[in-house]
């Protein structure tokens, strides 16, 4: 029996060993066609679904373009316009600013839904990529200026401070790039007019006509282009500043046809003195402008080739301000917007300001808007006079009632005194500048660091015109 069960075991294990090469390749076989089958089977599954919907990418990419309001107050007291993304400021020393699009906005473009004019918070702004705009918004083509300030655009003060940083913008891009809207906002609210003084200045520095966005259609709106400030022209250096008012006052000039040649009067005489008395109506307007007119004109009288003239600025265009101010050396006014004619003067001119009772003790530091301004359009500010005597202010909270719009005394003897000195100085500076002039042209002239031979340059407005074209570049 055991030797049975031996050959048993034997003929089974001989079995197994026949039966194992086979058993091995079936297994081999059967791998690879499961590997196989794993390479397709992806294919297989995408095969058995459902195709995808034509525009899902476009949708999750409108979707991703999140609306957050324009006017942020999570800091308190603080607002901040289009708060989650940082200015930037290039070159050095010029206003910070948002451009869209640009790698900081991931080339996206903005967009915003605006239909509130009394809460900024009700505003609102997003970014979006040109082929997936929010659903319901309108592409606005060309370039968009848009502008956030605490201030008032239909100032021209105000609104001066806040085209300053655009004009210098749109001059260093070489005046190529044209707004062809505006943007306005007041903390985040629509703002829909400006100054028609500040339009004009507006469209002769960049040579566009000013159309402000209203934000009425029903849907966002979004810029093809745009670039925003939002601070005025805080964090301007000095330097730029002057820069910027060279250019604007340029192209004013241009703008209304000023003929640099014959900026001294009929005469000819660079080094003539020209004074103006600019008015106001109503506010802040002289009690007497005879009297003011008389003494200022008597002592313009004791200065060779000194005349004076006198305008109300609510009577003059633009290009007429810009006209009577581009041939003045020293103006004379009341505190008020008017005063930021003196932009159109030639640097170096003299501004003399004058204030009702009440402005020096309770106007605070507003009052003194003129003499920063003369300070970065290169102006010489030659001092203030304060209404000294009349009715004291009382004690009101409403301070439009009492000293914002009182009317100025005068007082000869000061004015006289104080007018001898600024024509005197103001008429031996146009002496030195005329003969430095003169004597410039017999050489060669240095003008923006180019060299010009006398041939080139027939007469001086020959070398005011080049200082012009410097100037846009």
């Amino acid at each position: 029996m055991a030797k049975i069960a031996t050959n048993t075991n034997h003929v089974i294990v001989r079995t197994s060993l026949c039966l194992l090469p086979p058993l091995l390749l079936a297994v081999v076989f059967y791998l690879r066609f499961q590997t196989q089958l794993s390479i397709f089977s992806p294919v297989c599954r995408c095969a058995s679904q459902p195709a995808a919907v034509p525009g899902a990418a476009d949708d999750r990419l409108r979707a991703s373009a999140t609306f957050l309001p324009l006017k942020d107050t999570r800091q308190g007291a603080e607002t901040w316009f289009i708060s989650t993304l940082n200015a930037t400021a290039e070159p050095e020393g010029e206003a910070r600013n948002l451009v869209f699009p640009s790698p900081a906005s991931a080339g996206r473009l903005l967009c915003l839904a605006a239909p509130s004019r009394h809460d900024g918070a009700k505003n609102a702004y997003a970014l979006a990529w040109r082929d997936a705009l929010p659903r319901g918004a309108a592409l606005l083509p060309g370039l968009a200026f848009v502008s956030e300030t605490a201030y008032d655009h239909t100032n021209i003060w105000h609104g001066l401070t806040s085209l300053v940083p655009f004009a210098s913008w749109h001059a260093r891009g070489g005046c190529r790039a044209r707004p062809t809207r505006w943007a306005l906002f007041h903390h985040g609210e629509v703002r829909t007019e400006i100054s028609g003084w500040l339009a004009a200045l507006a469209e002769a520095a960049t040579g566009a006509a000013v159309a402000i966005e209203t934000f009425d259609a029903p849907g966002p709106a979004c810029f093809e282009e745009a670039v925003v400030f939002r601070a005025n022209v805080a964090g301007m250096s000095k330097e730029r500043m002057l820069r910027a008012a060279d250019f604007m006052r340029c192209r004013a000039r241009a703008y209304c046809g000023v003929d640099a040649s014959s900026k001294a009067g009929g005469g000819g005489d660079e080094s003539a003195l020209r004074v103006t008395l600019l008015f106001r109506t109503g506010a802040r307007a002289f009690k007497d402008e005879a009297a003011v007119t008389r003494v200022f004109e008597e002592e313009c009288r004791r200065v060779a080739g000194c005349a004076v003239a006198a305008a109300h600025a609510n009577n003059l265009t633009f290009c007429d301000q810009v006209r009577l101010l581009s041939s003045t050396d020293v103006l004379i006014s009341a505190h008020g917007a008017q005063m930021t004619n003196m932009l159109f003067m030639d640097r170096n001119s003299s501004v003399m300001e004058f204030y009702p009772l009440g402005w020096k003790q309770r106007a605070g530091g507003g009052q003194y808007v003129f003499r920063w301004m003369a300070d970065w359009t290169g102006m010489r500010h030659e001092g203030s006079w304060w209404e000294p005597v009349g009715e004291p202010c009382p004690d009101k909270p409403d301070i439009l009632d009492c000293w914002k719009d009182r009317q100025i005394g005068h007082n000869e003897t000061y004015f006289a005194e104080w007018a001898a000195r600024v024509f005197a100085a103001a008429k031996e500076r146009k002496a030195r500048s005329a003969a430095a002039e003169v004597s410039a042209v017999i050489g060669n002239v240095r003008v923006e660091n180019k060299t010009y031979r006398h041939s080139q340059i027939k007469d001086l407005s020959g070398i005011r015109k080049v200082e012009c074209v410097h100037a846009l570049k």
